[in-house]
């Protein structure tokens, strides 16, 4: 990790997915813990997220709407009141859980129980550490059914060059 905090202090640009977003969190890179899923079962679906904030990983992205799966069952985003107020006036949550085009009340927006529906942060000097619970990477080609998350990894490749 030591390695990985100079990295962030030069600029560079992590991305913690799922347990990734649990370490970050762990390592004190990203504020607040990742607890079990509320209900105390796994969740394996597609989840909508809204993107919140700007930063390398979602520029020109904000306020759309991205379908992304998931797979956890240590999903639930908590935090102190401190924190989440904190998060909340600096805009560093990246995306949030929210309900799709075609809600269904069996499977509710939030997957998990996080709190401020948070499924993604932004952290680092620069907001260039981010973690979030939904995986992009199993929604970045046609064949694994949509491009969704995609989109992130271009707008991260964006940022780094223009570094």
């Amino acid at each position: 990790m030591a390695d990985v905090r100079r990295h962030v202090e030069r600029g560079g640009l992590v991305l913690g997915i799922c347990n990734g977003f649990q370490i970050l969190a762990e390592s004190g890179m990203l504020p607040g813990a990742l607890a079990r899923n509320a209900h105390l079962r796994f969740e394996c679906r597609d989840v909508y997220v809204r993107v919140d904030a700007d930063g390398p990983f979602t520029q020109e992205l904000r306020g759309r709407v991205l379908r992304l799966p998931i797979a956890h069952a240590e999903g639930r985003y908590h935090a102190d009141a401190a924190t989440l107020e904190h998060l909340e006036t600096k805009a560093l949550v990246a995306f949030r859980y929210v309900t799709g085009p075609t809600p269904d009340p069996r499977t509710p927006a939030n997957p998990n129980g996080s709190l401020h529906d948070i499924a993604g942060l932004y952290g680092g000097p620069r907001r260039n550490v981010l973690g979030l619970m939904p995986h992009p990477e199993r929604m970045a080609e046609p064949l694994l059914g949509g491009t969704d998350g995609r989109l992130l990894f271009n707008s991260a490749v964006r940022a780094a060059l223009a570094r």
